[in-house]
């Protein structure tokens, strides 16, 4: 398991219309805030503020193509202009199973990252392309 220490925070909530309202700092923008919205955006908080990611480097919710389908990756992170790292974020009562992991193998297909990082906010599973095969480790790497 990948161990991850997230740092507090003062989230901008609103709510409007009876709907509460998150501000995304990388996306610079409101965005609905759901169970997973909530794992996604304390994730980044802790890419950001504990591994000092820098914001620009951070793509949220970006669209690849994955054969003829369109799907959108929770969080891309990008190294020498290339995607470095991908991260899948589920609700918090999503069981990270194989169903989450073929889920970012397929995003993958495209981009072969070198880090692959599954999150539902409790527990964290992260691997290590090395060679031809996915090694899990305990800590994301410094970028």
């Amino acid at each position: 398991m990948l161990k991850v220490v997230y740092p507090s925070n003062n989230f901008r909530i609103k709510k409007t219309a009876g709907k509460e309202f998150i501000f995304d700092e990388v996306r610079r923008r409101w965005v609905t805030l759901t169970p997973e919205e909530w794992v996604r955006q304390n994730f980044l908080q802790y890419m950001l503020r504990v591994k000092n990611y820098p914001g620009a480097l951070l793509s949220v919710e970006k669209l690849v193509n994955v054969g003829e389908l369109r799907k959108r990756c929770d969080i891309v992170v990008y190294k020498d202009s290339r995607p470095w790292m991908i991260v899948e974020c589920k609700e918090m009562n999503v069981d990270l199973k194989l169903p989450a992991l073929e889920q970012i193998l397929r995003y993958n297909i495209g981009h072969e990252v070198q880090y692959l990082v599954i999150t539902n906010g409790n527990n964290s599973i992260a691997f290590r392309l090395t060679g031809d095969a996915f090694i899990e480790i305990d800590e994301l790497p410094s970028l």
